[in-house]
């Protein structure tokens, strides 16, 4: 009964990823799924903010707007090398927090922390960078719904929404393909430079090649994700049991 379920659950999870590809090919399904875009380009911004923070600068916003694209504003003198890697933060953020959420809500047991850390996280970011009326609101609702599914969500429906989350993001990878591969795109209506023309900027090689790098390393952190969550069995299974702007743009 248990291997029956834990089969069930892979498949699902398989479905899921192959539903939201496909979903984003085409103008209805990026209607229906436009919360986990919006949810993509949080943890865009995000990636950048974080990774200036490691790297000793400042994550001094986070802009959203209802087009899908965003903003992260910091400051912080990091060196070439270092505002090359806060502009691949945000390219492949998405897939690499994809991948530790799908990792850590294997069991069931995990997959209610998990849902209350991005709660908390989500939360602690509006009181901290967030900026735009739009950002705050989708922010707070995202939370809001998590928080409420980690709680009501016992059994298969909480592991199911965490893993179903870590695949969004997983695989977001493919709605940014355009935007990596380009060497700019719009933010809220006005034309700017994409990440990848930054890594450019700070480094040597073409915007091309650095998106490149960036699908290449965001398509592996998706992959890893995906395979040891089907591996262990999610949701279900045996093993449940136990001074700068950097921009996501919309292309």
């Amino acid at each position: 009964m248990a291997s029956s379920s834990g089969l069930q659950s892979r498949a699902l999870l398989l479905f899921s990823a192959f539903v939201t590809v496909a979903a984003w090919q085409s103008e209805v399904g990026r209607m229906v799924f436009y919360p986990f875009t919006i949810l993509a380009t949080y943890a865009h911004e995000m990636g950048h903010g974080t990774v200036a923070l490691i790297l000793g600068g400042s994550f001094d916003s986070l802009e959203m707007f209802p087009d899908g694209s965003g903003l992260a504003r910091w400051h912080g003198d990091v060196g070439r090398v270092g505002k090359a890697l806060v502009a691949l933060g945000g390219l492949v953020g998405p897939s690499i927090l994809g991948a530790i959420v799908l990792m850590a809500s294997r069991r069931r047991s995990r997959a209610r922390w998990i849902l209350d850390l991005l709660s908390v996280s989500m939360l602690a970011s509006v009181l901290l960078v967030v900026r735009t009326g739009f950002g705050v609101l989708f922010v707070l609702g995202m939370a809001a719904a998590l928080f409420w599914l980690a709680r009501v969500g016992g059994g298969r429906l909480g592991p199911f929404t965490s893993q179903f989350v870590g695949v969004q993001l997983c695989m977001s990878v493919f709605r940014d393909l355009n935007y990596m591969f380009s060497p700019g795109g719009v933010v809220d209506g006005v034309q700017q430079r994409s990440d990848s023309s930054a890594i450019a900027d700070a480094l040597v090689f073409p915007y091309w090649f650095w998106g490149g790098v960036a699908a290449l390393f965001a398509f592996l952190a998706a992959i890893v994700g995906v395979f040891v969550a089907l591996r262990r069995g999610p949701v279900g299974g045996e093993a449940d049991d136990r001074g700068r702007a950097t921009r996501h743009a919309k292309t």
